[in-house]
Formats: C-alpha cells, sequence, structure tokens
C-alpha cells in the first residue's frame, strides 16, 4: 500500500493516452510548489502503450514515472472501458485518495470518472465543457457523461464554461482555468527547437504540409479514408506531405486496401513522434491537416494555419479567434482551402483567453481550496454525504 501523508490531500491523477501527459504535466509541475499540502499519485491505466504514444512522452515533459500502471492495453471500447474500471476499482480500494482528477475526453477518463462516482470519491475534470454537439462521436460521450459525474469542472476556454452553466452546473463548482496544452507548449518550445526532425526526414521549414488522422468517424469508414487520401494524394503532387500516421489509421489504410494513395512520391510516411519532435515538426509546418482537437489548439498559439478535417469542433474558439478551418472529408473543399493558404491567404488568429501558460497553476490553486473543504470541516456544508464517505473511507483504510 502506498504510504500517504496525513496532512496532505491525496489527489490521483489519471493518464491513459497521448494527449493525457501534455495536460497533466504542467499541473504536476505546479503541485510541487504546494507539496506540504498535495500529493499526486499517478496512474497509468496504458491506453496508450506504444513508446512513442506513450513512454517517450514521460521523458519529453520530464513527468516522473507513474506510481501505478494498470496496463489494460487496446480493445474495443466497450473491453478498453471495461478493463479499465476493473483494475481502478482494485487501486481505489486499496488506495483511496480524496481525489481522483480525469481529463480531457479518451476511454480512460470516463472509466476512472464511473468508478470514482460509484466509490463516493470527488471527481476533477480538466478541459470540462467541450461539445462538438455529435453524440454519434465516442469522445462527445465521454466528454458529456464525465462532466455529469464530475464535483469540479475546470473548463478550457469561454464555450467550456458557458456549455457547464446552461447544462445547469452551479458556478461554484466551475473553475474557469484555462488550457494545461498551451502550458506545456509553452514550455517546451523551446527544446522543441533544437529537434533535428527535419534534417532527419529531408524537410524544409514552411515548405511542406503536416498530417494527423486517427478519429473514428473518419478512419473507420473506408469512404471517408478513401475521400481524404485523394485529397492528400492531390496536394502532395505540388507540396510534400508529411502524414504522422497513427498506428491504428495504418491498419485501417491496409485494412481497405488503400495503401496505393500513399505511394505518390510527395508523401512520406512517419511513425507515431515524441512530443518534441512532433512541436517541431508542427511548428515549421506550412499548414496542418488534422482532426485532432489538441492541434486545432496548438496551431491556433503557433499562429500555424490548421484546417480541421471534421464538420463539427468541440473547440470553437480555435475556428472564431484562432487559425482553425473546418473543412469535413469533401476533396474539393479540402483542395481549395489548401491551395488558398499556400498562395499567402492565411488566417489571421489571436489567442484565446487564458491560454497563457497559467493554467496549471489555476488548477493547482483550485486543488488548495477543494483541499481546504476537506480538511477544514466547518467549510464543509450540512448533508455533504459524498465528502463524508470519503474521510469514513480514508479512516479505515487510508
Amino acid at each position: 500500500m502506498l504510504k500517504y501523508s496525513p496532512e496532505k490531500m491525496k489527489i490521483m491523477m489519471i493518464v491513459g493516452a497521448r494527449p493525457n501527459f501534455m495536460k497533466l504535466a504542467p499541473v504536476l509541475e505546479r503541485m510541487k510548489r504546494y507539496h506540504d499540502f498535495l500529493e499526486p499519485i499517478i496512474v497509468h491505466t496504458g491506453q496508450h502503450y506504444d513508446h512513442n504514444l506513450s513512454g517517450q512522452f514521460f521523458a519529453d515533459l520530464e513527468i516522473s514515472q507513474p506510481d501505478i500502471h494498470l496496463e489494460v492495453g487496446s480493445g474495443s471500447h466497450a473491453e478498453q472501458t471495461a478493463k479499465i474500471m476493473i483494475e481502478f476499482e482494485k487501486v481505489i480500494n486499496e488506495h483511496p485518495p480524496h481525489l481522483v482528477v480525469v481529463v480531457g475526453d479518451v476511454n480512460s477518463t470516463l472509466a476512472c470518472a464511473l468508478v470514482a462516482a460509484k466509490c463516493k470519491i470527488l471527481i476533477a475534470h480538466i478541459e470540462a465543457g467541450l461539445r462538438c454537439g455529435d453524440m454519434a462521436m465516442p469522445e462527445e460521450i465521454n466528454r458529456v457523461l464525465t462532466d455529469r459525474i464530475s464535483d469540479y469542472l475546470f473548463p478550457s476556454e469561454s464555450s467550456g464554461y458557458q456549455n457547464l452553466i446552461n447544462e445547469g452546473m452551479g458556478e461554484e463548482s466551475v473553475f474557469f482555468v484555462g488550457n494545461v496544452m498551451i502550458d506545456s507548449l509553452m514550455t517546451s518550445m523551446e527544446k522543441a527547437r533544437e529537434s533535428q526532425i527535419l534534417e532527419t526526414h529531408g524537410l524544409q521549414a514552411k515548405n511542406y504540409i503536416l498530417l494527423t488522422l486517427h478519429r473514428p468517424e473518419n478512419v473507420d469508414d473506408m469512404k471517408i479514408l478513401k475521400n481524404i487520401l485523394v485529397s492528400v494524394e492531390t496536394i502532395a503532387k505540388k507540396t510534400p506531405v508529411v502524414f504522422a500516421c497513427h498506428p491504428r489509421t495504418r491498419l485501417n489504410i491496409d485494412k481497405f486496401g488503400l495503401t496505393s494513395y500513399l505511394a505518390a512520391p510527395g508523401i512520406r510516411i512517419l511513425e507515431p513522434l515524441g512530443y518534441l519532435d512532433f512541436l517541431k515538426l508542427e511548428s515549421e509546418a506550412a499548414l496542418v491537416l488534422t482532426d485532432s482537437g489538441g492541434i486545432q489548439e496548438e496551431t491556433t498559439v503557433l499562429n500555424v494555419p490548421c484546417l480541421t478535417l471534421r464538420t463539427s469542433t468541440e473547440r470553437p474558439v480555435t475556428v472564431t479567434e484562432g487559425t482553425n478551418t473546418l473543412v469535413g472529408s469533401f476533396p474539393e473543399r479540402i483542395a481549395a482551402e489548401t491551395e488558398k493558404i499556400l498562395r499567402g491567404h492565411q488566417k489571421a488568429g489571436s489567442i484565446p483567453k487564458y491560454w497563457d501558460g497559467k493554467a496549471g497553476e489555476r488548477i493547482a490553486e483550485a486543488f488548495l481550496k477543494i483541499r481546504k473543504s476537506l480538511f477544514e470541516p466547518e467549510t464543509i456544508k450540512e448533508g455533504t454525504r459524498k465528502i463524508k464517505t470519503v474521510r469514513e473511507t480514508l479512516a479505515a483504510g487510508g
């Protein structure tokens, strides 16, 4: 059993997939300033287990190795979620925390939040309130359900804050803290500039297009995936395309018999990259084609044009204020918008509110407020059964 300090609030920080590492790194760093009061425990579910999708990020972001590793691996949404729930419940029972912190919208997020809720452990959701309005997306289901069962909600942009208020969340539980992904970006850019990834692959700055593709609605549908690859093949005849290919995407390309579309001389396939190498590649691109939410945010701050291969986004501020444009999977639209940008008609962007590199500090300060409510009984409202149960659990086994 982990040994806890009786004076500190025990906070289980859940990581599982690549974006989680970038989002938790700045929070963990800021928590070090309050080490007398806050005690983080890192739990890695193992949802992403490839070295470049997981292990390399711990090194690049200078995160300490996980205290607990569930090693659940891959599987269908149901299988993966169920495995995480089974293994995480064992952890909760053996090492009961005061607070479970989940981030983003991956299966690990919802699975661990469900377990914590049923065990009457307080839950904080970082990057809460994001909505694209498409409940056919697994990530949207994860976002909505996680927010409904979380006690503390930390939205990253103004639309997230407003969504939560509109959905009936009390203002006292919603902390508009800003975007922790941007904290990591700002902290890491100096190191990323030293990356030799361009030289390694013979690339010239601002003379290539970066492509990432992994969302199920794009890569699990053969027709949609083919449309996107047809667009990429056409674009690559004029401008080199660097495809940082997700392992699952590559499997589907092979399964659907679409590999011929990647054979064009202008297309270069790369294995998944570490964080610093990818930041370098992203920051020096003439344009980014992606379906990733995090990359929409990063390109906005880097002032790199971004075309998102979706018809909706849960991060609307990247469109209204940033450099992002939604183009769907329509070959003509993708080609036309790409050509427009390459001719110099780049969308002017600005930096959204609280995307200032200080979100991690705001979250750590919020944790201190939560600790006060737990450790100073006079601040706890009458009838807060969930908090009382946490204390009873800790007294019995913690």
